[in-house]
C-alpha cells in the first residue's frame, strides 16, 4: 500500500466520507487518462503507481459499502 494514499484513505474511511473517496478515485483516473495522452515521455511507472493508488481507494470504498459492525 502506498504510504500517503493509504493514510488519506484511512482518514476518509474513518470519517465515512464515501463522496471524497469517490472524488479521489475519479481524480486518479483522470490523471491516468491525461498521462496516457502525453507523447514523448514514458509515464509507465507513474501510471502504475496511480493504478496502485486506485486499488487502495477502491478497497476503502469497499470497506464503506461492506456490512457495518457495531
Amino acid at each position: 500500500m502506498s504510504g500517503a494514499i493509504g493514510l488519506i484513505v484511512e482518514g476518509y474511511v474513518s470519517l465515512k466520507d464515501q463522496k471524497s473517496l469517490g472524488e479521489l478515485r475519479m481524480q486518479r483516473r483522470k490523471l491516468i487518462a491525461d498521462l496516457n495522452a502525453c507523447t514523448g515521455i514514458d509515464c509507465t511507472s507513474t501510471i502504475q503507481q496511480i493504478e496502485e493508488d486506485i486499488v487502495v481507494i477502491e478497497a476503502g470504498l469497499a470497506r464503506l459499502d461492506g456490512p457495518m459492525t457495531s
